[in-house]
């Protein structure tokens, strides 16, 4: 597949071969029935829009649950490999224990890669059912620091050998004396740099140009953690004099104060850059109010490398594996925020036209069908079929 690759200019430029070679990860639970449902509907976009004159060649790769079945492996090296150098892929969602067992796969995936970027555009589909009056005015795409913050996974267990020694640490050596019960205090550490925060927000600013918003928000709690959260808001300043001669207009606003106005006001904001954290309440609560985690898309990306992953946002939903129930529209949409990338963007706006079509028209998965006025639910399949004939008219 080697003339099948995508290549990368220094300055993360893509070229795309007409015939492009994707890694993807069925990925775990739900995975088995949604990724073919992607898979399906990108092809018939790609095929209407440029018949044989290009095409996707899917390339599996493991991760997972089977991965570990067959492998012993979460998370195979070559599949890092694989996903480095074919520079674009798509996955499916990956089980993540709460409480113990493996870290995060989606985390050690944008860790070991330095995706940097987590892009979360949010929008309301006509038709979708919402638990805000207005659902319309909500229209922001979030840029999440996607490897620092307490993702990097630097924590010990409370009552542990480490957790004591740490605390002996802060307490002897650095005159921490507000630990309230160090004795039984489990303790994380939360990095954040200026390098890694720098580059996420020059990241979220030359989107907003290239969208002609020319308008960032940066979303932080910068008034309790003054020098990480601080930092961040800071640093963002920073980049806008620096890069841009201070030309990009851009604002701030504390994180909690951020979901309520996001609520309130949803219309003033356009492009948040925000940490890590931030970025996961704040990206889940928008998709919220526009129908749910189901429909909305995500990216991992590193802009200055030309590596991109995209992914359901949503989890592995075991409860329905298999029943032909699943709501494949996450991953459908990160499929199209991927032909986007690619700079496919006709048959990218072919995939989104048909969702309208379908939701505007009640037919959508259970999920959501059940909520809409005049909705008709459709099995997993029987949705994605529905919109290749869509796509095909």
């Amino acid at each position: 597949m080697t003339d099948n690759k995508i290549q990368v200019a220094s300055d993360g430029t893509l070229t795309v071969p007409a015939h492009v070679a994707i890694p993807f990860i069925t990925g775990d639970g739900i995975g088995a029935e949604i990724t073919p449902a992607m898979q399906q509907v990108i092809d018939k976009a790609v095929q209407v829009t440029y018949g044989a004159e290009r095409s996707i060649v899917w390339k599996e790769v493991q991760a997972g649950q089977h991965a570990f079945d067959t492998l012993g492996t979460y998370l195979p090296d070559d599949t890092l490999k694989d996903f480095a150098d074919y520079h674009i892929g798509i996955k499916g969602p990956l089980t993540t224990p709460v409480g113990g067992g493996i870290r995060s796969l989606n985390v050690a995936m944008r860790q070991g890669l330095d995706l940097y970027v987590c892009l979360r555009p949010v929008r309301w589909f006509k038709g979708i059912e919402s638990p805000v009056k207005h659902p319309e005015k909500v229209n922001m795409v979030v840029f999440r620091e996607n490897t620092e913050d307490i993702y990097a996974g630097i924590e010990w267990k409370a009552c542990s050998r480490e957790a004591r020694h740490f605390y002996e640490f802060l307490h002897d050596e650095m005159g921490v004396t507000k630990v309230r019960f160090p004795e039984t205090s489990a303790f994380g550490v939360k990095p954040v740099s200026i390098e890694g925060s720098k580059r996420l927000v020059k990241a979220a600013c030359l989107y907003a140009q290239s969208q002609g918003s020319n308008h960032v928000t940066l979303v932080h709690k910068g008034n309790i953690m003054k020098f990480t959260e601080g930092g961040f808001k800071n640093w963002g300043y920073e980049v806008n004099d620096e890069c841009f001669g201070g030309n990009v207009r851009m604002d701030d606003c504390i994180c909690d104060a951020f979901l309520q106005n996001a609520l309130l006001k949803p219309e003033a904001y356009d492009v948040i850059a925000t940490m890590n954290l931030n970025g996961d309440y704040v990206s889940d609560m928008l998709a919220a109010q526009v129908g749910g985690i189901g429909i909305s898309p995500g990216a991992n990306i590193n802009y200055e490398q030309g590596r991109a992953v995209f992914e359901a946002t949503h989890g592995t939903a075991p409860d329905l594996a298999g029943t032909n129930q699943a709501n494949p529209c996450s991953l459908i949409l990160s499929g199209v925020m991927m032909l986007e990338h690619l700079g496919w963007t006709e048959a990218a706006k072919l995939v989104t036209a048909a969702l309208e079509t379908l939701f505007g028209d009640g037919y959508a998965t259970a999920d959501l069908a059940r909520f809409m006025d005049n909705g008709k639910p459709l099995g997993t399949k029987e949705f994605a079929d529905a919109l290749c004939d869509v796509i095909t008219k």
